[in-house]
């Protein structure tokens, strides 16, 4: 449109568009010079540097006033208003050239720096000073971005290949990421979704990331309905040493506003503006669409770009209909033809001919056939009887299914053989395709002609809805269960909304780690989600047990119904002084410590263990509780009818006993017994949920501390050999592959196997059985290799360090390991936290 030569031949590094004024455009180029000009190619200023101008960038609360990044290793302030061409301001302190600079869209004359010193500045326009020196990088700064709602909040991109997130209030680095395989130059923030970020390297990627993990406690906030004044604030506040994270930006203003103007209880839409305005674009706003359309939103409401995501089954087929007339407007040809037949065909069609002639369409059907004319002999097929036609058409179809060919399509419907046409489409991958002609088929679109089927063909449900609604259900899962393993919870979330089944919809968030999402929906779902809200409330208030968010867990602790023993390990694992402990108690409705201890006493006399153990755990001498449950889990284990459920309710509480209380040397022999009996139980927890990749991990565990440690516990190294032996006979044989063929168990192996299995019993939350897979798990990394300290295999995906700081598992492993055994693989006794 427009060519400007405004620095003849030399490089230009850097061009910014003004946020005040869209006529205005600056850039900056290696001959020193910053250029403002309008879109007409009108120069307003030529700002003269000493050396090449690499960044310059725009104050977004003064339309006149821009800042730039030089060789000479100085920031410049321009104040376009006046007719001078020289700076208001120059900054100096970095030790080699500044490549970028950016003005804070919060904190009004605060801007930074990134220079190839390695370090960012912090400059405070107003005070005429640098207010703060970000160390860390090891090589140059390129990429900076400002988030636009928290204002302390600052990212940074190198040529050491890492980004950085940081809290300029006081230098704190939050967060390093070392997944790209290059330097880092560009950061960018998503519009609509402040903490959805991009990132693009030399390595030849993109990337995109979430930030919500470094401001947790604002949508902690949101689902316990706190007051606004704990969710969004101004500058100053949010800027105080040591506030929590306050939304000062437009975004979270616009949705405060429109929730004030409606009517009515507005929580199920706060959730729902909130879960999108936190989470990355990847189907949430598809899963908040399928929770309106399951609680009755009128169809009207539903955004133009619902038929391009995962739609409700009830919308599938209109939506595709109304696709279909669509194409049909437009006029499309057929056309086809032969380029002529060798001799024996045309003396097969002659003979086909007379066969016809002479009534004999039966023979004139199979030569055709034979001929390839399938549909010649299918259309004077129904004349021998339809019965004959049906057959016919299903050698067709069975001949296009070997063939790969989408030309089965129209023989499967036209028969009524649904189930055949759904294992077309999903042996070849195309699983919407399979849900769409299962969903045709429970709504009666597919219709099954009346007629008896003879042995061997496919189809044998007839038209049975049941038949039919089981095929959708389970082609549902299939798709669902692609999206999972790939890493994509939400969107397997949406597969199952979208047939409403919200049980794995919501197992589905829980086993991505998607916590505060699950609580959200299942909040606004109500009752028919329940069960599975309050375990992921649970999860989430597990996260938030650290000194400065004890509260954050109680609340959401509060929002579950049946929450006293909850609550008991809340405050039973706390561990702050006596005065804060029984503050604590008193928000939680529970008598103080020293009550505790004398109902603890009582309560022993009379015999009921759980509650003597719960009370001492609330004492002042929580130790106390360690002999008597473990006592009582040993005696269980001594006898032979025992189950999972049974020992482990006394585990999981006594493993809510405080750290330090745990760690004192007059535990230390109870404390390796408490250990090696929470690894044997998590073992068999980790079989219930199939949690394969864990199991010999938590076996081998368990058989180390038996070895190192001298305990008095009813288990043998051997016996642990045993189980985890006829758990892989067991499960493993079920799955050959070309390099293992099958070895199946041994009669000793079935039959400690089918002992195990009678303990274990089955999972009350069927939908959490199966691994975790968070976002990002099958993604490409070019961090540094990390090996798993529990598999000794390279960990794909998320990493979590330990507490050594050194050793290293998958996230995945960590959460499902956290999940059924809550002290840490290191045999420390110190509680996993991966949430």
């Amino acid at each position: 449109i427009l060519h400007f030569l405004k620095h003849g031949k030399n490089g230009i590094f850097c061009i910014a568009w003004s946020h005040k004024d869209s006529k205005r455009i600056a850039t900056c180029s290696s001959d020193g010079f910053c250029v403002i000009q309008t879109i007409d190619g009108n120069v307003l200023h030529k700002y003269k540097h000493p050396a090449a101008v690499f960044g310059c960038d725009w104050s977004q609360n003064n339309k006149d006033m821009i800042a730039t990044g030089c060789e000479d290793k100085n920031v410049r302030v321009y104040y376009l208003a006046t007719s001078s061409d020289q700076p208001l301001k120059v900054f100096t302190g970095h030790t080699a050239k500044v490549f970028h600079v950016r003005w804070s869209p919060l904190r009004e004359g605060i801007l930074c720096s990134g220079s190839d010193d390695g370090t960012v500045r912090i400059w405070d326009y107003t005070q005429d000073a640098c207010i703060n020196v970000l160390s860390g990088h090891t090589a140059p700064v390129r990429g900076l971005m400002w988030n636009p709602e928290i204002p302390y909040l600052l990212i940074s991109g190198s040529w050491d290949y890492t980004i950085r997130v940081w809290d300029t209030r006081d230098g704190t680095c939050l967060d390093t990421v070392y997944d790209h395989g290059a330097d880092v130059y560009g950061l960018t923030c998503h519009p609509s979704r402040p903490f959805t970020m991009a990132s693009c390297s030399r390595d030849s990627t993109v990337r995109l990331w979430s930030l919500t993990p470094l401001i947790n406690p604002l949508q902690i906030n949101i689902i316990t309905d706190r007051c606004w004044d704990d969710i969004i604030g101004n500058t100053d506040r949010a800027v105080e040493s040591g506030a929590p994270p306050l939304l000062c930006g437009k975004v979270s203003r616009d949705i405060k506003q429109e929730l004030e103007k409606l009517s009515g209880n507005p929580r199920g839409k706060k959730l729902r503006w909130f879960s999108e305005y936190f989470s990355p674009s990847g189907g949430s706003k598809n899963l908040w669409d399928l929770v309106a359309v399951i609680k009755g939103q009128d169809d009207s409401l539903l955004p133009q770009n619902y038929c391009k995501g995962i739609m409700h089954m009830k919308h599938l087929i209109r939506f595709r209909m109304s696709k279909a007339q669509e194409l049909t407007t437009v006029k499309m040809s057929k056309f086809g033809g032969g380029i002529g037949a060798p001799s024996k065909e045309e003396r097969l069609k002659e003979a086909a001919e007379i066969h016809l002639r002479l009534g004999q369409i039966q023979r004139y059907c199979e030569l055709m056939v034979e001929l390839g004319e399938w549909d010649k002999a299918l259309s004077v097929a129904p004349g021998v009887s339809m019965k004959y036609w049906r057959k016919l058409m299903q050698r067709r179809a069975d001949q296009l299914i070997q063939e790969e060919s989408d030309d089965v399509i129209p023989y499967c419907i036209a028969i009524g053989d649904v189930k055949k046409l759904v294992s077309f489409f999903t042996s070849r991958g195309q699983l919407k395709e399979a849900l769409l002609v299962a969903q045709a088929a429970c709504e009666g679109n597919i219709q099954t002609l009346p007629l008896s089927t003879t042995s061997g063909t496919s189809n044998s449900g007839g038209n049975n809805t049941d038949d039919y609604n089981d095929l959708l259900q389970k082609v549902s899962k299939e798709l669902a269960d692609w999206y999972f393993q790939d890493g994509r919870a939400v969107l397997a979330a949406c597969c199952h909304l979208a047939v409403e089944n919200i049980e794995l919809a919501m197992a589905n968030l829980i086993r991505g780690n998607e916590l505060e999402l699950a609580i959200s929906v299942g909040t606004v779902l109500g009752e028919s989600a329940a069960q599975a809200t309050h375990y992921a409330l649970e999860l989430l208030a597990r996260k938030y047990m650290a000194l400065i968010t004890w509260d954050l867990a109680v609340d959401l602790l509060m929002m579950i119904p049946d929450n006293k023993l909850h609550l008991v390990k809340l405050c039973a694992f706390y561990p702050g002084c006596i005065a804060e402990i029984n503050d604590l108690h008193e928000k939680c409705n529970l008598p103080d410590v020293e009550e505790c201890m004398r109902l603890a006493e009582t309560i022993q006399a009379d015999g009921d263990l759980f509650e003597t153990i719960k009370y001492y755990l609330l004492s002042t001498e929580p130790e106390k509780a360690l002999p008597i449950g473990i006592q009582y889990v040993k005696e269980k284990l001594c006898g032979s009818d025992w189950t999972l459920d049974s020992v482990f309710l006394y585990l999981d509480l006594l493993s809510y006993i405080r750290t330090e209380q745990l760690m004192l040397p007059k535990c230390s022999e109870l404390r390796n017994e408490l250990l090696i009996l929470c690894g044997y139980i998590g073992a068999l927890l980790a079989i219930r949920r199939q949690y394969n990749s864990i199991v010999p991990a938590l076996y081998e565990y368990t058989s180390q501390l038996l070895k190192r440690r001298e305990v008095s516990v009813p288990l043998k190294i051997e016996q642990l050999s045993e189980e985890l032996d006829a758990w892989r006979a067991c499960t493993q044989s079920n799955k050959p592959t070309d390099e293992l063929p099958c070895t199946p168990p041994s009669e000793s192996q079935s039959a400690l196997y089918s002992v195990l299995v009678s303990r274990i019993q089955e999972e009350p939350l069927k939908g959490m059985v199966g691994p975790d897979c968070v976002t990002g798990s099958n993604l490409p990394s070019h961090s540094d290799v990390h090996i798993s300290c529990l598999t000794g295999l390279k960990i794909q995906g998320p990493v979590f360090f330990l507490e050594d700081g050194k050793s290293a598992i998958s996230l995945n492993d960590a959460l499902m390991w956290a999940k059924v055994n809550p002290f840490s693989p290191l045999g420390t006794g110190i509680r996993l936290n991966p949430f």
